[in-house]
């Protein structure tokens, strides 16, 4: 499998370990009696500020899969991942620096790292996208 591969299933993966790890902290909730199952709300208002930074940390990976996984997805599917390869590691970095800078603060500083994360990200996207569109 070639670095974007990886990447993109890094990419999923890790998507998949937030939800996990949402779903088990609100099954204790539920099993514990502190919260019905039927109280949740996607954004985990009323919750910890941690479940809720989770929550919005997951639902960032979902909303950046169609973007950057579909971008991997096509280099892959079009045989032209030797245009991604070589970002495919950093941009997953990113990804998961964002995700673990959201996890732990809401910092004015933090939160200026984690966008420049993002940043990051988007500027690799943006890359790949045109590279794609001319080659």
């Amino acid at each position: 499998m070639s670095a974007t591969g990886y990447s993109l299933l890094g990419f999923v993966t890790w998507a998949l370990l937030l939800l996990m790890w949402m779903e088990i902290l609100r099954t204790h909730l539920v099993v514990s009696g502190r919260v019905p199952a039927n109280a949740f709300a996607p954004d985990n208002a009323g919750l910890s500020p941690f479940l809720q930074r989770l929550a919005r940390a997951h639902a960032n990976c979902i909303e950046g899969l169609p973007i950057f996984g579909g971008l991997m997805a096509l280099a892959m599917m079009s045989s032209r991942a030797s245009i991604t390869d070589p970002l495919a590691y950093w941009l997953l970095g990113a990804r998961l620096v964002q995700s673990a800078i959201h996890l732990t603060s809401t910092s004015p500083t933090a939160v200026k790292a984690r966008f420049s994360a993002f940043a990051g990200q988007m500027a690799i996207g943006l890359y790949w996208a045109i590279k794609l569109l001319i080659s």
